[in-house]
């Protein structure tokens, strides 16, 4: 048991403190030890290479672990389904993360490389499985994602080891077997595995110990060659190292001393990591336009995981190496230096020192499509470029670029709508990018106008409304993931509606308990148990019914968080039934003293009398009937559900808004198109409107204190 376990939580913080990075894992290690610049570059700074096709064929091939999912459930996955799987893994690499290469310069080039290959994977794999399965008794763990200290060669290791195990199982004569799959373009040499492969094996057993309490007997070393072997052998080769007490004894020494190294290096803030020229497997231009970075750029230039390093420690490192280089290298030398070594990472305009626009224009002159960006306009999420198209060009031509465009921009995507903008009397395609957030939209009440609520500002610096006083515009939908900023634009539409005099009544509907604080402020009244929530639907849809009879208007604004989650745990079906107790009869007659006949007591029975509307169906009498009495709501969830969202219940919102959602289904069923899956976050949203005839990105305000009085 390694002492590292006993400490507290105060004791953790001090101890990590310590360090530059939080966590080892063997590829660190091996790494370090391989090219310790590399190893700065990528697990300090998050500078990390792209993936060309077959790297990304090779993560996608890793889908195999749903095979054996399957298989502890008792079911056996078909080859078009793990094909699926794989697919749909390759469809969501971002742009930004794909490696263009000389044989495939576009990321459609790049997806069919990777699809080809990640094919003939599985194929092998399907083909030749029984190499896994005639030893399978049972399958005991499946892709474990495990975080833990180890001990390694009799010493408490200071950092805990990160590993991912693809498959263990245990064999017909009872054996612990680790198993490990790796795609190959050709089989390592036998000399080579039995050389090396050993601090691997013994990383992969000590972390799987930790976790389970098993004792491991083997590991197994499965490769799959994707390139067809002539001689028509096996494409599947396991290589098997069989751990007895001396050779774990050996395997262990072997990896401390990697380890050790790499310990000294990250408690070391002045550590100097030296680059390893010979390296042949990473990128040595990309590896010097790094170097040159770190000499002149600022820590937020870099994409450091805070989860994962220490950024204090990173941030006084990296001011220090900058502030020694500058005092004896000029940095005009330094920037051409880097430009240099940039121009020499092929297929990759990201690294170059060009003006976004330049690289848009770049990008597309290389597919023969000539453009010039007439305007670009700066958001708070996301840059728009005004692209003058050239005669003769199809537009569609560009449409399909769009993931080269972010390739060169080094963004995840970019968005290209349906529809020309027209900017100053002249027709332009538009494309929008995400960027990194560099200021804030600050909630002002200067924005409000009479009852028109500011929803957001678009990239053209307008501001949208949502205009309560407008009878065709009377509910929102808004929908958005965690982290999207989806509560955001509640609060600011709450505090907003707060300012407006014929707004009489706030409803807030909170399921989650996340507007509490708005339950003392006098217009405002806050509800957040479900059948609450039902009540109070049901009170409004009398009152709505009242107003109507009487002739008269009240503006009551119904704000729903969550509303998809609170309709879903409602009362439904027979938990609706009212029942009474009701006369069905009366009991025998009888006589009474003077033997005159009585009627007898009446029989009594509880029955059904009726049925309550349910929260769905009060929701929907609101909608339909409400606008004409002044009732105002927006409707929020994070789950784009099409049992709730529903083409029916979309008819009754006028205004749609989107944020960032996990899929691109998500966004469809919100606002009939794609697009929010791409979205930066933070309140970069998309609004469907009736006053546009394409989706408008806008950034949502903010405001930092919310203030409920």
């Amino acid at each position: 048991m390694s002492i590292y376990n006993s400490y507290t939580q105060d004791q953790m913080e001090e101890h990590f403190s310590n360090f530059i990075i939080k966590s080892v894992s063997y590829s660190k290690a091996a790494l370090f030890s391989r090219n310790e610049k590399a190893f700065e570059m990528m697990n300090i700074y998050g500078y990390h290479s792209k993936s060309s096709a077959s790297g990304v064929s090779g993560n996608a091939y890793h889908e195999i672990s749903h095979y054996f999912k399957a298989m502890q459930k008792g079911i056996i996955l078909s080859l078009p389904e793990l094909e699926s799987i794989a697919f749909d893994y390759i469809d969501n690499v971002p742009a930004n993360k794909w490696k263009l290469q000389k044989t495939t310069p576009t990321i459609a080039e790049a997806k069919i490389k990777a699809v080809k290959t990640t094919t003939a994977l599985l194929g092998n794999f399907y083909s030749e499985k029984s190499i896994y399965e005639d030893h399978i008794a049972k399958v005991l763990d499946v892709e474990i994602s495990n975080t833990s200290f180890l001990t390694i060669n009799g010493v408490d290791i200071p950092l805990p080891f990160n590993t991912i195990i693809d498959l263990v199982i245990e064999t017909h004569e009872g054996k612990i077997v680790v198993i490990d799959h790796k795609s190959k373009n050709a089989f390592s040499s036998e000399e080579d595995l039995r050389l090396s492969i050993g601090k691997q094996a013994i990383t992969y057993v000590k972390a799987y110990e930790a976790y389970s309490g098993l004792v491991v007997d083997e590991v197994w070393f499965c490769e799959n060659k994707y390139s067809k072997n002539r001689s028509g052998e096996n494409q599947l080769n396991m290589f098997m190292v069989a751990l007895d007490r001396d050779t774990r004894a050996l395997y262990e020494d072997l990896l401390y001393e990697n380890l050790k190294r790499l310990i000294e290096a990250v408690s070391n803030p002045d550590y100097v990591y030296l680059i390893n020229d010979k390296d042949n497997l990473v990128d040595k231009a990309e590896l010097y336009d790094f170097w040159a970075k770190t000499r002149m750029c600022e820590i937020d230039e870099f994409d450091i995981d805070e989860t994962e390093v220490n950024k204090e420690m990173v941030k006084k490192r990296l001011r220090k190496i900058r502030d020694s280089s500058t005092t004896t290298i000029s940095p005009k030398i330094i920037k051409k230096f880097k430009s240099n070594a940039a121009s020499f990472i092929k297929y990759d305009l990201s690294t170059l020192d060009m003006e976004p626009h330049q690289k848009v224009e770049h990008i597309l002159k290389t597919f023969g499509i000539h453009t010039q960006v007439a305007h670009t306009f700066n958001g708070y999420s996301s840059n728009t470029f005004l692209l003058e198209v050239s005669a003769g060009t199809k537009i569609a031509s560009i449409q399909g670029h769009k993931l080269d465009i972010a390739n060169a921009l080094n963004v995840p995507n970019v968005r290209i709508p349906k529809d020309l903008k027209v900017y100053e009397g002249k027709a332009y395609l538009q494309i929008e990018t995400a960027k990194k957030r560099d200021r804030d939209l600050i909630w002002s009440k200067s924005e409000l106008k009479d009852q028109k609520i500011p929803i957001g500002k678009d990239n053209f610096e307008r501001t949208l409304y949502w205009d309560l006083d407008n009878q065709s515009t009377p509910f929102v939908l808004t929908c958005g993931a965690a982290g999207s900023g989806k509560s955001v634009e509640l609060i600011s539409i709450v505090e907003y509606a707060k300012l407006i005099p014929e707004v009489e009544q706030i409803i807030i509907l909170d399921p989650k308990f996340e507007f509490m604080d708005y339950a003392s402020h006098e217009k405002i009244e806050v509800f957040n148990e479900i059948l609450a929530i039902e009540n109070k639907v049901e009170s409004l849809v009398r009152e709505m019914n009242s107003l109507i009879k009487a002739g008269k208007k009240k503006k009551i604004l119904i704000v729903f968080d969550e509303f998809a989650d609170a309709i879903a745990a409602s009362r439904k079906g027979k938990d609706l039934d009212i029942y009474s107790m009701v006369q069905v009869g009366n009991y025998r007659p009888t006589k009474d003293a003077f033997g005159f006949p009585v009627a007898g007591p009446p029989k009594m029975q509880r029955q059904k009398t009726g049925e309550l509307k349910s929260l769905e169906e009060n929701m929907r009498i609101i909608k339909q009937k409400g606008r004409s009495v002044g009732f105002r709501g927006i409707d929020a969830t994070q789950r784009a559900s099409t049992k709730i969202i529903t083409g029916d219940a979309k008819v009754n919102y006028s205004l749609m808004i989107c944020f960032r959602v996990p899929k691109e289904i998500d966004s469809r069923v919100v606002i009939d198109d794609a697009g929010a899956e791409t979205l930066a976050g933070m309140g970069d949203g998309l609004l469907k409107t009736p006053d546009s005839p394409d989706l408008i990105r806008f950034q949502s305000f903010y405001k930092p204190q919310v203030q409920t009085a």
